[in-house]
């Protein structure tokens, strides 16, 4: 059974940072594509960051020069560093992976807020 488990979320000001954490378990993780998605209120799920089994990152616009996607295959866990934070960051962010673009499992999820 695959579970993802998000950790690191918090509430931060403006211009402040965070590091998201997600620890897999029950699948191969060096073989897996990972990726962060983040979902605001009254928003659709989007991606901010991908990583493939092979290290390459990916990250939407928004994300860009700000959020670094790393991970470490050694202890099955995938990172998300978040610089610069804006109040439109704030989301509950969610870990996933599957194999290339097709994400089959997903993490419950850690709130971001981003205010003064």
């Amino acid at each position: 059974q695959v579970q993802l488990v998000e950790s690191g979320g918090d509430l931060v000001q403006p211009g402040g940072s965070l590091r998201l954490s997600c620890t897999a378990s029950g699948i191969i993780f060096s073989a897996a594509n990972m990726a962060w998605f983040r979902q605001a209120p009254g928003k659709q799920r989007e991606l901010v960051a991908g990583i493939t089994r092979g290290g390459s990152a990916t990250y939407a616009v928004s994300a860009k020069g700000r959020f670094t996607i790393t991970r470490d295959n050694r202890e099955n866990t995938v990172y998300l560093q978040m610089n610069s934070l804006k109040p439109d960051d704030t989301a509950v962010y969610y870990c996933a992976s599957g194999v290339s673009t097709v994400y089959t499992a997903w993490g419950q999820g850690t709130q971001v807020t981003v205010s003064s």
